[in-house]
Parts: structure tokens; C-alpha cells; sequence
């Protein structure tokens, strides 16, 4: 596969993997996963290029984590792995709230070391702005771990514009990891012009709407009763059918091109810039193959005239979080 930069000293493939939807149960579902079949899906990953390799604390929580620990186990030379830190738990596991204290980040820090079994994360993200904590002061405990070798680069989540900025004046950040897709564009109307003219690389998490974008989603009797996706608002009953014609727009496009609507939705990401890589959140062998063969589709100036034109930016039916998760973001 072919590669890309983060920032100027961070290469990975140019498409990762999401590994959050892998876990069997847990925080967040996204219909039934395997954990068997979520460690063949990462080692059949690697074997096909696709190397940049997606965790957080956050997910199951932990058990993500371990889950990548034991697929990379013996494979860990060529891998670029990446996870978060940012919140604070109860004891038996629940989030309690953010956290973005250097404390948090230093005793978080070690907890992902020991469940991936490595000993420095390639790239460590603030999963989430601590509105409590000035950001000077988590990337200053961030720079820390750097400087001790326990993480290669720093990345951020959800930052807003004005955070970002100040960020940067306090270390170099490589990445930048916040929603982007046909169907969420919000990143584009400040966010990415701030990366490109601080060298930050840009990460899309959901690129493919959480699933919407791939076609086989046409309402939420397709989804299982525990699927987080029920309290998604674009799901809604009320907002699927307008966001239906996006999915038809993509659909067209790929029909004409012999290849999926995913790989469609991906290949419309990575033509907006060199310095952007999705990460496709995936939990079968089937649909990583899909997705990572999409650097290989090359959309014309027509077919990006089209989805532009069925996918404006701010023209999705509904928000991308319900009230509680838009509060956490772009801060």
C-alpha cells in the first residue's frame, strides 16, 4: 500500500485501521464482533499494507487495547500503533468524566504499554479536550512521555480551532483526529487549513458514516438491538431519509467505477489531501479488504463534482452526536 505523512516525521499507510468496532461487547457496539475474528482481521490487515493500527483506552474499556496487543504480538517491527488517553474510571470501569491532566496522561500511558505489550506508542492522542485543563499543560505532559521514549508523537481529538492552534505552539502535534466524511464536513470550514499550515496531519475517524455510507443500511430494522448506532441522530427514522440520497449519490459513482460504495467514500477523503488518512473502523476480514483496497480508486474531477454537489458540507439531516457527545467535541 502506499504510504502517507503526518506531520513531517510520522509515515504511515495511507489508509489505517479503526480496531474500535472489534470489540465483543463492551461501551460501544457496532452490531456482533468476534475477538477471534478481530485478530485475524488485523494480521490479514498488516499483510496487505495496512499497518497504521487505531486503539483508545476508552474502548470496551481496555479490552481494545489487549485485543490489539495480542494480533500484533511478534509482528510489532513496521507498525505504526496508536491510541488515547482522556478520561478518568469508576471502578468498575464506567467514565466518570475527562481528564487531561499530565497525571492522567502519564498513568494512562503505562496502562496501554502493558496491554499492547510494546514499549512506545507510536502515537499517543488526547482523546478528548479537557475543558478543565489548559492544553499547554496536557501537551506539556504529553512532551514528557516523548522525551522519555515512551511515545513517538502527540496527537489530539476533537480540538477545536483556537486550541489547536495553541497546541501547536507547545510542541509539534502530528495528527489531528476529529469526524470527516461526505457526511460530516464541518472540519473543513476552519479545522483542515489549520493543519495543512502547521504540518498536522489529519486522521477522519467514522469515515464512512459509521457504516451509512457502505449502502447496506436502509433503516434501523438492519441494525441489532444493542447497536449503538440506534442513538446516533443521522439513524434517526425522522433524518435516514434525506440522508439517504447520499448514500444513493455514492452508490451511482461507484457503479460506474466497478467498486464499492465504501471504497468510494474513502477515495473521496484521501483526494483532499496528501495529508489526510482515514482510519475505517473494521471487525471482519471481508470488509477490510474492501476498504483498504481504495487507494487504488481514482475519482474524476466529475465523480467529486457529484458527491460535492449531494453531500454539502452542513447537509446531512441531523447531528452527528446526541446533545451529551456534541458537547465534548470541538473544544
Amino acid at each position: 500500500m502506499m504510504k502517507r505523512w503526518l506531520g513531517q516525521r510520522f509515515e504511515v499507510s495511507a489508509i489505517g485501521i479503526g480496531c474500535m468496532p472489534m470489540v465483543a461487547g463492551g461501551n460501544i457496539t457496532y452490531g456482533h464482533a468476534s475477538e477471534d475474528e478481530g485478530e485475524a482481521t488485523i494480521h490479514e490487515a498488516i499483510e496487505r499494507g495496512a499497518t497504521f493500527l487505531d486503539t483508545a483506552q476508552i474502548y470496551g474499556p481496555f479490552t481494545n487495547e489487549e485485543l490489539v496487543g495480542r494480533a500484533i504480538n511478534g509482528k510489532r517491527q513496521g507498525l505504526q500503533i496508536a491510541t488515547k488517553f482522556g478520561f478518568r474510571f469508576g471502578d468498575n470501569g464506567a467514565i466518570v468524566g475527562v481528564d487531561g491532566s499530565p497525571a492522567n496522561a502519564r498513568a494512562s500511558v503505562e496502562g496501554s504499554l502493558q496491554r499492547l505489550g510494546i514499549d512506545c506508542i507510536d502515537l499517543f492522542y488526547q482523546h478528548r479536550v479537557d475543558p478543565n485543563v489548559p492544553i499547554e499543560e496536557t501537551v506539556g505532559g504529553m512532551a514528557e512521555l516523548v522525551t522519555e521514549g515512551k511515545i513517538r508523537h502527540i496527537g489530539l481529538s476533537e480540538a477545536g480551532p483556537e486550541t489547536l492552534r495553541r497546541a501547536v505552539a507547545t510542541h509539534p502535534i502530528a495528527a489531528l483526529q476529529s469526524e470527516y466524511s461526505l457526511w460530516e464536513r464541518g472540519v473543513e470550514d476552519e479545522i483542515l487549513e489549520i493543519c495543512r499550515a502547521n504540518d498536522i496531519g489529519f486522521v477522519p475517524y467514522s469515515p464512512l458514516g459509521r457504516g451509512f455510507l457502505a449502502g447496506g443500511i436502509r433503516s434501523l430494522a438492519d441494525l441489532a438491538p444493542d447497536d449503538w448506532r440506534h442513538q446516533d441522530p443521522r439513524y434517526s427514522a425522522e433524518n435516514m431519509p434525506h440522508n439517504l440520497a447520499i448514500v444513493d449519490a455514492v452508490a451511482a459513482v461507484a457503479a460506474r467505477h466497478g467498486v464499492s460504495n465504501a471504497q468510494v467514500a474513502l477515495a473521496w477523503l484521501l483526494a483532499q489531501g496528501p495529508h489526510i488518512v482515514p482510519i475505517p473502523g473494521v471487525k471482519r476480514r471481508e470488509t477490510m479488504r474492501d476498504s483498504v483496497a481504495a487507494y487504488k480508486v481514482a475519482l474524476t474531477a466529475q465523480d467529486l463534482a457529484e458527491l460535492d454537489a449531494a453531500a454539502p458540507n452542513g447537509g446531512t439531516a441531523g447531528p452527528r452526536y446526541g446533545e451529551r457527545g456534541m458537547r465534548m467535541v470541538r473544544l
